[in-house]
């Protein structure tokens, strides 16, 4: 599991899949909760957030928050069309379209 590396235990991860396994039940504060990693520090956020950007643009744009999910577990489920756009709209906090390092862990945070 990548996020071993950012101390994230397989019970809790698989607890927030199941918590939004189906279609318009993800909710990121429920699901950073969930999975711990709220509690984690500021550099473990950091890895999770280059986890996450798998294009390794410096941001998290509308696709990769999309398959966010499987970035956790292999064979999750993409999110829908509504749930990426309200994930995008509360991490985009400058407005640009994506999510930056920063505005992600200030989400994770909140």
């Amino acid at each position: 599991m990548a996020f071993a590396s950012v101390g994230l235990k397989d019970p809790d991860v698989a607890k927030a899949l199941e918590g939004c396994k189906d279609a318009g039940t993800f909710k990121h504060k429920a699901f950073f909760h969930t999975c711990g990693l709220s509690s984690k520090s500021a550099e473990e956020v950091k890895k999770a957030f280059f986890i996450v950007d798998q294009d390794n643009s410096g941001f998290i744009e509308e696709e990769e928050l999309k398959l966010f999910l499987q970035t956790f577990k292999a064979g999750a489920r993409a999110l829908t069309d509504a749930e990426t756009m309200e994930f995008l709209k509360a991490g985009d906090s400058d407005g640009d379209g994506k999510i930056g390092c920063d505005e992600f862990a200030d989400m994770v945070k909140q």
